[in-house]
């Protein structure tokens, strides 16, 4: 099936991939078919001139076969292959350059966003932007919503500034420009909804005034221009001969009609997908997309890629018998070649804390197996319930990793530099102006600034105008001399982008805004760390200009801009960690042993969703998606009792393991709550009020073996083996110990669970 979807080349392609199927493999293989051989897969013709001799070349192979087997082979060029994430991006890049050598440099192997600011950076100014547009992210976009809310003297506590951009994403999802907007919110009885009209316009305005765009922008703005502006739509149609979409389940609307623009000079469309690992609702995916695309496009030929080359039979035997309970769904099956392996771990535990110890258990006795952390990957349904599981796990001495902290580029002082960075570029930014004018301090106050704005508003200048000509204004005269002496910082800065290269540009930013100097005169741990994370900020530029053709501050700004969560996921090899995360960020990852923890009512399915049946399925993919990360051992784990939140229910267990056949599991732990026949899922057993509750203990170790321990004693570990313990701090009702193990290096153990698994040498 994967040679099929390679070698159909013309019309529209659904190729639907199960997890672990290969998709990227057939993508990959699909686009050099495509410009090798062009469509000599699809057709019968055989040129007169060919004769014996031909038929030699072609039996024996080679480069000589592979030019008379081409019929209208593709330019690189012609081909735009668009993924979700930078990292399946580059993924796609380097691996079409091992197959393909040089001519993989031309392919559009980009990310949606990506594409459409290439697009952009040629063609906004027909949209009334600058071609050096900047790109706002949700900080930012926060900020300017702030902002108008001040200005339209609205109440940010009944018009909460994530709620109102998230109303705006899904007005541009459905292509509905503020002037409708407005013009229709203006006849509703509902005052916040008139509101909105008003909040919409002047946030579009605004960034308009900024040249800038937003994320949801890219993609609301291009379909726009290739609507609108039919020579463009026609230029990009003559390009793309074929159009190949990676994820198509995870695509809204804005994504689908870029799609659908593109391709509609050759009518060639591949879209990858599945449908039954769309868990991306939230964030706007419509799974309408991939379920009704044999519709949209006339004579559209499907394929089922099922075969699965991660999981063991028995996982993958689990993920179908649960995934069948959706209606919402093509329909395959995933099969494998390889051996049923072991039977799920389903795991009953008395509470949060006993589940979190199972886990740790569970992992320290992987980690004696094959002597790595790093493939344990625990997954949860939200971030909350990571809280035990680090607990366990630093008591313990497992190293790990949580997905989801703050990113590099959230970063205060790395947003500080990356201000300036595209205030040199385009000092019409306002948002990133107001961020450095007065940073690190130079005596240019608040007073100050608000006197600037108020100037502007006021003219037809911008704010850096205003700073420009500050000698003009009597408002401004005492503020003038420092005013003028930060334009003139970044005119001198300016110019020295037009020479410099990249790196030296930034290091002339660090040391002419004095910024690392301020830094450097208060050596605290704080502003060490930032110090720190400001000289990386200097490998990434390095690392950039090495692996991009285009070298060029704007070109990396906009890599930064379209830089993904997923991105940040880097699991060295040195760096030997297990990892926690979401479901969700778990999508496109694989690893040997998966825990899921919390499977239990009102946590996974979540609450809301109880009661909806749409909301259900979506949950049940998740959980699907989740389960097929694991290769070899799945865990699931539930806790008789929870907190969370500060509040404590009795919990049932999931519906999910109600619908996998019992004989795929090995069960261990307590018995769990069972509903009754007559009663049927919707909500967890809260506490009877006053009803004492019992804690399970978690800690084996008697107090005799704790106090069996002291400094400089030999001890033998089950897991890390010997060594020598070089402390004892006591902690509470427990103590630290310090313990240098031969073979391991030394581990930082808390001395109650360490007591679990550790003796005394002779």
């Amino acid at each position: 099936m994967q040679r099929e979807a390679v070698l159909k080349t013309e019309g529209a392609l659904l190729i639907l991939a199960g997890a672990g199927s290969g998709k990227t493999t057939v993508l990959i293989n699909r686009i050099a078919n495509i410009i090798k051989f062009g469509i000599a897969s699809e057709s019968d013709y055989i040129p007169d001139c060919y004769g014996e001799e031909e038929l030699r070349i072609l039996q024996a192979g080679g480069p000589e076969a592979e030019a008379l087997a081409a019929l209208e082979p593709c330019a690189p060029w012609q081909i735009i292959a668009i993924t979700f994430t930078n990292k399946a991006a580059d993924v796609l890049k380097s691996r079409l350059a091992s197959m393909l050598g040089s001519e993989a440099d031309d392919i559009w192997a980009r990310t949606f966003h990506s594409a459409c600011v290439r697009i952009l950076r040629r063609f906004a100014d027909r949209l009334g932007y600058d071609l050096n547009f900047t790109i706002y992210d949700s900080s930012e976009r926060i900020t300017v919503m702030k902002g108008i809310l001040k200005d339209l003297d609205l109440d940010s506590k009944l018009f909460e500034p994530k709620y109102l951009l998230s109303r705006i994403d899904k007005l541009k999802d459905d292509l509905i420009s503020f002037e409708s907007f407005r013009e229709e919110s203006e006849k509703s009885f509902n005052p916040k909804e008139r509101a909105l009209g008003q909040i919409y316009e002047a946030y579009s305005k605004k960034l308009l005034e900024a040249s800038a765009m937003d994320f949801e922008d890219l993609l609301y703005n291009t379909v726009r221009l290739l609507k609108e502006h039919e020579d463009v739509l026609q230029l990009y149609q003559r390009q793309f001969k074929y159009v190949l979409i990676d994820e198509y389940q995870d695509t809204n609307n804005l994504q689908y009609q870029l799609a659908s623009l593109l391709a509609g000079g050759y009518g060639n469309i591949c879209v990858v997908g599945d449908d039954d690992q769309s868990i991306y609702k939230f964030r706007g995916a419509s799974i309408e997309n991939i379920l009704n695309f044999e519709d949209e496009f006339e004579g559209c030929t499907t394929i089922r890629l099922e075969q699965n080359y991660r999981s063991s039979g028995n996982i993958l035997a689990a993920a179908n018998e649960l995934i069948k309970n959706n209606k919402e769904r093509k329909g395959k099956t995933l099969w494998t070649s390889e051996d049923d392996g072991e039977k799920i771990h389903l795991h009953t535990a008395e509470n949060e804390d006993a589940e979190a110890q199972f886990v740790a258990d569970r992992v320290l006795e992987n980690y004696a197996m094959d002597g790595t952390f790093a493939n344990n990957m625990i997954l949860y349904r939200m971030n909350a319930q990571s809280n035990r599981l680090e607990f366990a796990f630093k008591r313990n001495g497992i190293p790990y990793k949580v997905y989801g902290g703050i990113r590099f580029y959230d970063r205060a002082e790395v947003k500080d530099m990356l201000a300036y960075l595209s205030v040199i570029l385009s000092p019409a930014d306002e948002l990133r102006l107001l961020r450095i004018v007065n940073n690190p301090r130079r005596g240019i106050g608040d007073k100050t600034i608000e006197t600037c704005l108020n100037i502007s508003s006021e003219s037809v200048l911008g704010l850096y105008d205003i700073i420009s000509r500050a000698n003009e204004y009597d408002e401004l005269r005492k503020a003038a001399p420092k005013l003028l002496e930060f334009y003139s910082l970044i005119e001198s800065l300016r110019e020295s982008a037009k020479t410099l290269p990249l790196d030296e540009l930034y290091e002339e930013v660090l040391f002419k805004t004095s910024y690392l100097k301020q830094l450097e005169a208060n050596p605290s741990v704080e502003n060490k760390s930032k110090i720190e994370n400001i000289g990386e900020l200097l490998t990434n530029i390095k690392t950039y200009m090495s692996e991009s053709s285009d070298k060029s501050l704007e070109g990396f700004l906009d890599e930064v801009s379209l830089y993904t969560d997923l991105d940040n996921l880097e699991t060295e090899e040195s760096d030997d960690s297990a990892i926690m995360m979401t479901m969700h960020s778990s999508k496109g990852l694989e690893c040997k042993n998966v825990f899921m923890i919390g499977v239990e009512e009102g946590i996974f399915p979540g609450i809301k969703s109880l009661g909806d049946e749409e909301e259900m399925e979506e949950e049940r993919r998740l959980c699907y998606v989740a389960m097929t990360r694991a290769k070899e051992r799945l865990y699931m784990s539930s806790a008789k009792q929870r907190m969370l939140f500060g509040k404590t229910n009795l919990n049932l267990p999931s519906r999910f393991i109600d619908e996998i056949p019992d004989n795929l599991f090995e069960r261990s732990g307590i018995a769990p709550y069972r509903r009754s026949p007559q009663s049927s899922y919707i909500k967890s057993e809260s506490l009877i009020p006053g009803q004492s509750l019992r804690r399970a203990p978690t800690l084996l170790a008697n107090s005799d073996a704790l106090k069996s321990f002291k400094e400089g004693d030999r001890v033998r570990h089950r897991v890390f083996g010997s060594g020598k313990i070089i402390s004892i701090k006591p902690s509470g009702n427990d103590a630290l110990l310090q313990i240098l193990f031969d073979t391991v290096g030394k581990k930082l153990l808390m001395l109650r669970s360490a007591a679990n698994y550790m003796t005394l040498e002779d």
